[in-house]
């Protein structure tokens, strides 16, 4: 059987260090990706909260590499064998899909027990090193190789663009802790952070039929909480009961801030379940009473990455109640690809809970200025790329 040759030219804006300029590079892969896999076109990217955690050296990651794991996208090619979704279903050119910031060996002891998302070979995408061989693992270029192990949902017309990418990393990290909280109808939550992550919880367990109280010290935060179901929002920094939802059945926290933390532990009602979402960086250590927890029959959980279950209920949750809750509103106007600065610096003021990047709005024509000669050179180093992706 003949194998095609055919490519595409493809352009990526590869993160180069801390305190160092993006560097915009162009390249070409194959139309027809390897077996397995699938060549998507990205049609936006949202900048979420680990890109900047990388960008500003608050998270060691390697450098060079491609940033951006949060994207909705056109599927333009697939490999042999051919790819399923989530539910089942076979993926097609021309199918718009969003699909999980992981890749998983499906082998490994850790998949076996049902914890993919922690495969003892697991491959992130926006978090690998960057090389010639696989070029297009991240979020921020025209194009991604979706790799074998990727969850991968259609994402039902209607559902705009801005709505769907963040859906990748924070709406199923969400759907996630969510699962892990168990059934919320009728029971007391409290969520701690209300930026992205923290108002698609409000959303989704308002709707799950919980009472919930967000805290935030950012009055805007605070006001947009409501807009999402939370039935009080309170200042994280207030004093006094003003400040306290009381106790709760169930506590997320999604700032990752010890105080928050310990105010999720401190807040447990008997029975209460405790899901720890946003220390994902290192930070100082919180007190933990255990008398309180055994006598409190208490439940910490911590939450890191999600299944594929996890991307299809997020999917399934925003195409059913976009209209209701205004998701479109937390994602600002798109930067093109070759304005990645601007996205970057946008996000790191906190205006919007997402700012938005859209790589085929630019002009292929055009190279950032902030690409160096050495960044030319590297483009050229890589023009000639016939595949991408590390295999399967």
């Amino acid at each position: 059987m003949s194998v095609s040759t055919e490519t595409i030219p493809v352009r990526l804006a590869r993160w180069e260090g801390v305190d160092k300029p993006f560097a915009l590079l162009e390249a070409a892969t194959a139309r027809t990706p390897g077996p397995g896999e699938l060549l998507v076109r990205i049609d936006l990217a949202t900048v979420c909260g680990s890109d900047l955690h990388t960008v500003t050296g608050h998270r060691p990651s390697p450098a060079p590499s491609l940033l951006g794991h949060e994207q909705v996208g056109t599927v333009v090619g697939v490999g042999a064998g051919g790819v399923r979704c989530v539910d089942g279903t076979p993926v097609a050119e021309g199918m718009r899909v969003v699909w999980s910031v992981t890749a998983s060996c499906g082998r490994c002891e850790r998949c076996g027990r049902g914890l993919p998302h922690k495969c003892l070979r697991l491959r992130k995408y926006g978090h690998e090193p960057w090389s010639q061989r696989a070029p297009l693992n991240g979020g921020f270029a025209t194009h991604c190789v979706v790799l074998p192990g990727t969850a991968v949902v259609a994402v039902p017309p209607g559902l705009p663009d801005a709505v769907a990418s963040p859906a990748s990393c924070a709406t199923a990290t969400v759907a996630a802790a969510l699962d892990a909280a168990g059934p919320l109808a009728g029971r007391r939550v409290l969520i701690t952070g209300a930026g992205m992550l923290g108002l698609t919880a409000a959303a989704m367990a308002a709707t799950a039929g919980a009472r919930v109280s967000a805290v935030d010290p950012d009055p805007e935060r605070r006001a947009q909480a409501l807009r999402f179901g939370a039935a009080e929002a309170l200042d994280a920094d207030g004093d006094g009961g003003a400040a306290r939802p009381g106790e709760v059945d169930v506590a997320l926290d999604f700032s990752g801030r010890p105080a928050a933390v310990q105010r999720c532990l401190d807040a447990l009602a008997v029975g209460g379940r405790a899901v720890l979402v946003g220390s994902v960086s290192p930070g100082p250590a919180v007190a933990l009473d255990p008398e309180r927890l055994v006598r409190g029959l208490h439940t910490v959980v911590g939450v890191h990455n999600y299944r594929p279950r996890d991307l299809d209920a997020a999917v399934r949750f925003l195409s059913e109640r976009h209209r209701v809750f205004p998701f479109v509103a937390l994602v600002a106007a798109a930067h093109p690809l070759e304005r990645i600065e601007d996205a970057i610096a946008a996000a790191r003021t906190g205006a919007a809970p997402r700012q938005a990047v859209a790589p085929q709005a630019s002009s292929a024509a055009q190279v950032s200025s902030a690409a160096s000669a050495a960044s030319v050179s590297s483009a050229a180093q890589v023009a000639q790329v016939a595949r991408t992706g590390v295999g399967g």
